[in-house]
Protein backbone atom coordinates (compact mmCIF):
# COMPACT_ATOMS: atom_id res chain seq x y z
CA UNK A 1 0.00 0.00 0.00
CA UNK A 2 1.15 3.48 -0.97
CA UNK A 3 1.00 5.93 2.12
CA UNK A 4 0.76 9.57 1.50
CA UNK A 5 1.24 12.46 4.38
CA UNK A 6 -1.58 15.58 3.87
CA UNK A 7 -1.22 19.03 4.96
CA UNK A 8 -3.06 18.40 8.10
CA UNK A 9 -0.80 16.98 10.36
CA UNK A 10 -1.93 12.91 11.27
CA UNK A 11 -4.55 12.90 8.56
CA UNK A 12 -2.98 10.14 5.91
CA UNK A 13 -4.12 9.21 2.67
CA UNK A 14 -4.14 5.25 1.68
CA UNK A 15 -3.78 3.80 -1.65
CA UNK A 16 -4.11 0.07 -0.69
CA UNK A 17 -2.47 -2.16 -3.20
CA UNK A 18 -5.83 -3.90 -5.52
CA UNK A 19 -5.58 -6.63 -6.91
CA UNK A 20 -8.02 -7.12 -10.24
CA UNK A 21 -8.55 -9.09 -13.11
CA UNK A 22 -11.89 -9.96 -15.06
CA UNK A 23 -14.03 -11.80 -12.31
CA UNK A 24 -13.41 -8.40 -10.25
CA UNK A 25 -10.71 -7.42 -7.70
CA UNK A 26 -9.25 -8.11 -3.87
CA UNK A 27 -7.84 -5.46 -1.75
CA UNK A 28 -7.06 -6.11 2.27
CA UNK A 29 -8.57 -2.76 3.97
CA UNK A 30 -7.22 -3.18 6.80
CA UNK A 31 -4.23 -5.53 8.46
CA UNK A 32 -2.91 -4.34 11.87
CA UNK A 33 0.96 -4.55 11.51
CA UNK A 34 0.50 -3.11 7.91
CA UNK A 35 -1.17 0.17 9.24
CA UNK A 36 0.94 0.40 12.46
CA UNK A 37 3.55 0.81 10.12
CA UNK A 38 1.85 3.24 8.30
CA UNK A 39 1.00 5.26 11.69
CA UNK A 40 -2.29 4.07 12.96
CA UNK A 41 -1.55 2.05 15.70
CA UNK A 42 -4.60 2.76 17.37
CA UNK A 43 -7.61 0.07 18.42
CA UNK A 44 -10.66 -0.12 16.59
CA UNK A 45 -13.69 -0.82 18.56
CA UNK A 46 -16.57 0.08 16.36
CA UNK A 47 -17.24 -0.26 12.13
CA UNK A 48 -20.06 1.54 10.61
CA UNK A 49 -21.23 1.98 7.30
CA UNK A 50 -23.42 4.57 5.97
CA UNK A 51 -25.14 4.50 2.09
CA UNK A 52 -26.60 8.01 1.01
CA UNK A 53 -27.44 9.19 -2.30
CA UNK A 54 -26.02 11.92 -4.26
CA UNK A 55 -25.89 15.64 -2.72
CA UNK A 56 -26.06 14.34 1.04
CA UNK A 57 -23.80 15.85 2.94
CA UNK A 58 -22.67 14.38 6.37
CA UNK A 59 -20.90 16.91 8.90
CA UNK A 60 -18.65 18.08 10.45
CA UNK A 61 -19.71 16.21 13.05
CA UNK A 62 -16.76 15.16 15.80
CA UNK A 63 -17.42 14.21 19.63
CA UNK A 64 -16.12 16.28 22.27
CA UNK A 65 -14.74 14.38 25.41
CA UNK A 66 -14.77 10.77 23.34
CA UNK A 67 -13.06 11.74 20.36
CA UNK A 68 -12.80 9.21 17.55
CA UNK A 69 -10.02 8.37 15.29
CA UNK A 70 -11.72 7.20 12.00
CA UNK A 71 -10.23 4.81 9.02
CA UNK A 72 -12.82 5.62 5.88
CA UNK A 73 -13.00 4.60 2.55
CA UNK A 74 -16.33 3.96 0.64
CA UNK A 75 -16.89 0.51 -1.57
CA UNK A 76 -19.58 1.57 -4.33
CA UNK A 77 -19.91 5.70 -5.38
CA UNK A 78 -17.99 8.27 -4.59
CA UNK A 79 -17.65 11.32 -2.06
CA UNK A 80 -15.91 13.79 -1.28
CA UNK A 81 -14.63 13.81 2.15
CA UNK A 82 -13.44 16.42 4.48
CA UNK A 83 -11.46 16.41 7.75
CA UNK A 84 -10.87 19.65 10.06
CA UNK A 85 -8.45 19.61 12.27
CA UNK A 86 -10.32 21.02 15.73
CA UNK A 87 -7.04 20.06 17.71
CA UNK A 88 -6.77 23.23 19.40
CA UNK A 89 -3.04 22.85 20.34
CA UNK A 90 -2.51 21.86 16.89
CA UNK A 91 -0.04 23.81 14.09
CA UNK A 92 -3.06 23.13 11.78
CA UNK A 93 -5.50 24.10 13.76
CA UNK A 94 -8.35 25.05 11.33
CA UNK A 95 -7.49 23.98 8.37
CA UNK A 96 -8.95 21.48 6.69
CA UNK A 97 -7.73 18.75 4.37
CA UNK A 98 -10.55 17.00 0.88
CA UNK A 99 -10.12 14.06 -1.30
CA UNK A 100 -12.18 12.09 -3.39
CA UNK A 101 -12.73 8.82 -1.69
CA UNK A 102 -14.71 6.09 -4.32
CA UNK A 103 -15.17 2.80 -4.94
CA UNK A 104 -13.07 3.12 -8.01
CA UNK A 105 -9.98 3.88 -6.54
CA UNK A 106 -10.77 2.45 -3.31
CA UNK A 107 -8.49 4.82 -1.44
CA UNK A 108 -8.86 5.30 2.64
CA UNK A 109 -8.34 8.63 4.53
CA UNK A 110 -6.74 8.25 8.27
CA UNK A 111 -8.63 10.93 10.38
CA UNK A 112 -6.87 11.19 13.81
CA UNK A 113 -8.90 11.23 16.90
CA UNK A 114 -9.58 15.25 17.70
CA UNK A 115 -10.89 16.26 14.06
CA UNK A 116 -14.42 17.12 12.71
CA UNK A 117 -15.60 15.41 9.89
CA UNK A 118 -18.04 15.49 7.01
CA UNK A 119 -18.72 13.93 3.30
CA UNK A 120 -20.71 14.83 0.24
CA UNK A 121 -22.06 12.01 -2.17
CA UNK A 122 -20.98 12.89 -5.87
CA UNK A 123 -22.35 10.11 -7.22
CA UNK A 124 -26.13 8.69 -7.49
CA UNK A 125 -25.27 6.72 -4.31
CA UNK A 126 -22.42 5.54 -2.28
CA UNK A 127 -21.66 2.73 0.19
CA UNK A 128 -19.30 4.73 3.00
CA UNK A 129 -17.58 2.65 5.61
CA UNK A 130 -15.40 4.14 8.70
CA UNK A 131 -13.68 2.06 11.96
CA UNK A 132 -13.55 3.94 14.51
CA UNK A 133 -11.02 4.17 17.17
CA UNK A 134 -14.12 5.16 20.12
CA UNK A 135 -17.52 4.40 20.76
CA UNK A 136 -20.36 6.60 19.29
CA UNK A 137 -21.70 8.53 22.03
CA UNK A 138 -24.57 10.92 21.09
CA UNK A 139 -24.82 13.46 23.95
CA UNK A 140 -21.24 13.86 23.23
CA UNK A 141 -21.51 14.96 19.48
CA UNK A 142 -20.75 18.31 18.02
CA UNK A 143 -20.83 19.44 14.76
CA UNK A 144 -19.82 22.69 12.45
CA UNK A 145 -21.40 24.14 9.91
CA UNK A 146 -20.24 22.49 6.23
CA UNK A 147 -20.12 26.01 5.15
CA UNK A 148 -18.89 28.14 7.82
CA UNK A 149 -16.65 30.42 5.99
CA UNK A 150 -13.35 30.75 8.10
CA UNK A 151 -12.71 27.57 7.64
CA UNK A 152 -13.98 27.63 3.69
CA UNK A 153 -13.90 24.24 2.69
CA UNK A 154 -14.00 24.22 -1.41
CA UNK A 155 -16.84 21.50 -2.12
CA UNK A 156 -16.85 20.27 -5.31
CA UNK A 157 -20.41 20.69 -5.61
CA UNK A 158 -22.70 22.82 -7.99
CA UNK A 159 -25.78 22.40 -5.95
CA UNK A 160 -27.19 22.92 -2.71
CA UNK A 161 -26.46 19.65 -0.36
CA UNK A 162 -29.07 18.00 1.36
CA UNK A 163 -28.59 17.62 5.36
CA UNK A 164 -30.11 16.85 8.59
CA UNK A 165 -32.15 18.99 10.76
CA UNK A 166 -29.26 18.75 13.27
CA UNK A 167 -26.38 19.51 10.67
CA UNK A 168 -28.79 22.40 9.54
CA UNK A 169 -28.18 24.18 12.72
CA UNK A 170 -25.00 23.33 12.93
CA UNK A 171 -22.56 25.31 15.11
CA UNK A 172 -20.32 27.98 13.06
CA UNK A 173 -16.15 27.75 13.46
CA UNK A 174 -16.07 30.91 15.74
CA UNK A 175 -18.41 29.28 18.12
CA UNK A 176 -16.26 26.48 18.46
CA UNK A 177 -12.97 28.36 18.85
CA UNK A 178 -14.34 30.38 21.93
CA UNK A 179 -15.67 27.10 23.86
CA UNK A 180 -12.33 25.62 22.98
CA UNK A 181 -9.87 28.16 23.63
CA UNK A 182 -12.22 30.28 26.58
Amino acid sequence: MDVEKTPIEGVILIKPKVFGDNRGYFLETWQKKRYEEAGIDLSFVQDNHSKSTKGILRGLHFQKKHPQGKLVMVSLGEVFDVAVDIRKDSPTFGKWFGVILSGKNQHQLWIPPGMAHGFVVLSDVAHFHYKCTDYYHPDDEGSIKWDDPEIGIDWPIDFEPLVSAKDGIAHSFNDLKKSLLG
